[in-house]
């Protein structure tokens, strides 16, 4: 079987060929290991190979991980987090990918007012319609970054998406363009507040068409440490 360092040097290789397809710098893109459900033995191993940015979808499983791992690198909420959790939140994470509603992100500015934090998040966005899944409605978007942007303890950075489930990762294209277009038209209005630098989108399955469309940040965790472990 192969090692995690083995796998996360095959991922890295291929980053890099689909940063040069698409004419872009591999040093744009940010590898998020997403480690949920991984033991922390296994995490180590990880960050010894090379990884620097981990990805929880969890709170709680997060927390223990952090508290025995530290913060010598980067922790990323990439899973829907419960308003009830956002104390917890502010101070674990690095990142926040999945601000999907104005309460949730007003919470977050609350709490982080408390810490004396500014947040980095981003606003995820669901382009398919799926109930299944998370994410302001598109038609809802600006409206969103509008009211997010005038927090004063949160700072967007961009946008985030969850594709539907494709056995062919160029079906998955089509929304990464999508994303790419809303930022685009985000960043023209010039909203203050608003950076609108990070694209995050792609998986184990489909990260090189997310990285040709324009990812910044690409979500990877099969393709690392291998079938999740349940």
């Amino acid at each position: 079987m192969p090692s995690i360092r083995d796998n996360l040097l095959r991922v890295l290789e291929r980053v890099d060929q689909a940063a040069i397809r698409a004419g872009r710098d591999p040093g744009e893109i940010k590898l998020v290991a997403v480690s949920k459900t991984v033991e922390v033995a296994r995490i180590r191993e990880a960050i010894e190979a090379g990884v620097t940015i981990l990805g929880e979808n969890y709170v709680q499983e997060a927390r223990r991980k952090i508290e025995e791992i530290g913060h010598g690198i980067q922790w990323h909420m990439i899973g829907h987090l419960q308003s009830n959790k956002a104390k917890y939140a502010v101070t674990l994470f690095d990142y926040i990918h999945s601000i999907d509603g104005i309460s949730l992100a007003r919470e977050i500015d609350r709490r982080a007012a408390q810490k004396g934090r500014r947040v980095r998040v981003l606003v995820e966005v669901n382009l398919s319609g799926e109930t299944s899944k998370f994410g302001i409605d598109s038609e809802a978007v600006m409206d969103l970054i509008h009211h997010v942007a005038a927090l004063k303890h949160i700072s967007i950075e961009g946008l985030m998406t969850m594709t539907p489930y494709f056995d062919e990762p160029e079906k998955a294209r089509p929304y990464f363009i999508k994303l790419r277009e809303f930022r685009d038209r985000i960043q023209k209005e010039g909203i203050e507040g608003a950076r609108m630098d990070e694209l995050s989108m792609g998986m184990s399955g489909d990260f090189e068409a997310a990285i040709e469309e324009g990812a910044t940040m690409i979500r990877v965790g099969t393709a690392i440490f291998g079938e999740r472990r349940h």
